[in-house]
């Protein structure tokens, strides 16, 4: 019997993990997880925006060096 290889998306539920869709897996068989935090686009940006907090004039430098760059 074959399952499926590959990656797939899943939900945390304490120390288990939901996978999305069926895995056609006998039961008991043993797999190998490699587990990776998803993000949306908007806590993405949220969250690398969080960097910048402390040094707002940072910013300004950064995206005027950015500018420099692509002239």
């Amino acid at each position: 019997m074959t399952g499926i290889s590959g990656t797939m998306r899943g939900v945390v539920h304490g120390r288990m993990i939901e996978v999305e869709g069926d895995l056609n897996l006998p039961e008991g068989q043993q797999v190998a997880i490699i587990v990776q935090p998803l993000l949306s686009p908007e806590e993405a940006i949220r969250r690398s925006a969080g960097g910048w907090s402390d040094d707002p004039e940072g910013v300004d430098r950064f995206v005027e060096e950015m500018r420099l760059l692509r002239n």
